[in-house]
């Protein structure tokens, strides 16, 4: 019984530190998914601002799906916005 014990002991800890390891990395991603969608939506408004003032009519609406996009993708996700948007007008 005794070795039983020390051995559910080790496999308990090994667990607890995977565990901490985990949520240390989950939370990482988080913050950075936050990050990328408020730098996003935030480029998305100055990009769109730059674009009509030049008189060039390819603007990208912010709304959840473009906010997701940023957000998952980072900045090659608002080049594809913007890419998608200009084969729509071609």
């Amino acid at each position: 019984m005794d070795y039983y014990m020390g051995g559910m002991m080790i496999v308990a800890a090994c667990i607890f530190v995977l565990l901490i390891g985990a949520f240390r990395r989950k939370n990482e991603w988080i913050i950075n998914f936050v990050l990328r969608t408020v730098s996003g939506t935030v480029a998305i408004f100055f990009i769109n601002g730059f674009l009509v003032s030049k008189g060039i009519g390819i603007a990208i609406g912010i709304n959840p799906l473009t906010i997701l996009t940023s957000g998952i993708l980072g900045f090659p996700g608002l080049i594809m916005l913007y890419g998608i948007n200009l084969y729509k007008i071609l």
